[in-house]
């Protein structure tokens, strides 16, 4: 069996970030670096990191980005370029720091756009594996986040956020705001997918309400590398919570593949 998950601090950027590593049978193969959602954070992923440490023999890195769970509280507002900030510039702090090289990035929804923008500028990422990822904003985004808004201002959304992050509504106006903001309309990675060669295995629910299955045709058709898609059915936008079992197993097929073309 693993080793029980070891939490730590680390500081990056000059801010402190929530980290938990969990180690794995096979001592050559590449690290998981899970990337969570736009409220996500190490906790939110539950124990799925371990079940996937479990399931591919690969040990485990998961962070809560700064501004998200027990990591450094969200002191301004976000920019239009926030995620490729985190991809270009704090991710590969972080990974140079923990010593992880060559790494398989799992990414869930805005995770899943980090992974992208990190792949497509640097080498040696051995393959993605994206959960509901987003390439362009679509107007079901759009749609369901000002929903979120309405529901953290009138329901109990703040408390049960507040299980999981050190200050629940800065971290969620920061995610909410920027999603809202006239300017983020035209966000799109699209023109990055070309320079993503790695292998992908992209995930999504037929009933996920933050985006279509057009996002992960955008990845199949322009990514540089090979991809795979998984469209679940009875699945919404976390594919992990909804269908662990299936995810899990594609996971594991994939990172195998991965070992055997090495």
């Amino acid at each position: 069996m693993p080793a029980s998950p070891e939490s730590s601090f680390v500081t990056v950027q000059g801010r402190k970030l929530e980290v938990r590593t969990i180690a794995g049978i096979h001592r050559d193969a590449p690290v998981l670096v899970f990337l969570h959602e736009g409220l996500g954070s190490v906790s939110m992923w539950r124990d799925f990191p371990e079940k996937a440490a479990q399931a591919t023999g690969c040990a485990a890195m998961v962070y809560s980005r700064y501004g998200h769970g027990q990591s450094e509280v969200l002191c301004e507002p976000r920019a239009v370029d926030y995620m490729h900030v985190e991809a270009l510039e704090a991710l590969p702090e972080l990974l140079g720091k923990l010593g992880i090289a060559e790494p398989i990035l799992v990414g869930h929804s805005d995770g899943g756009s980090i992974a992208l923008l990190y792949a497509a500028v640097r080498d040696g990422v051995t393959g993605l594996v994206l959960m509901a990822p987003h390439v362009f904003v679509e107007d079901i985004s759009v749609k369901s986040i000002a929903a979120a808004k309405t529901a953290f201002e009138s329901t109990d959304l703040p408390q049960k956020l507040g299980r999981h992050h050190a200050d629940a509504a800065k971290t969620f106006r920061g995610w909410n705001d920027i999603w809202l903001n006239p300017d983020f309309r035209g966000w799109s990675i699209e023109e990055h997918l070309p320079r993503v060669y790695c292998p992908v295995l992209a995930i999504q629910g037929f009933d996920d309400e933050y985006g279509t299955m057009a996002q992960l045709e955008a990845v199949a058709k322009r990514a540089g590398g090979p991809v795979e898609l998984l469209r679940l059915a009875d699945c919404r936008h976390s594919p992990h919570r909804d269908q662990p079992g299936v995810v899990l197993e594609a996971m594991a097929r994939f990172i195998g593949r991965l070992g055997e073309g090495a």
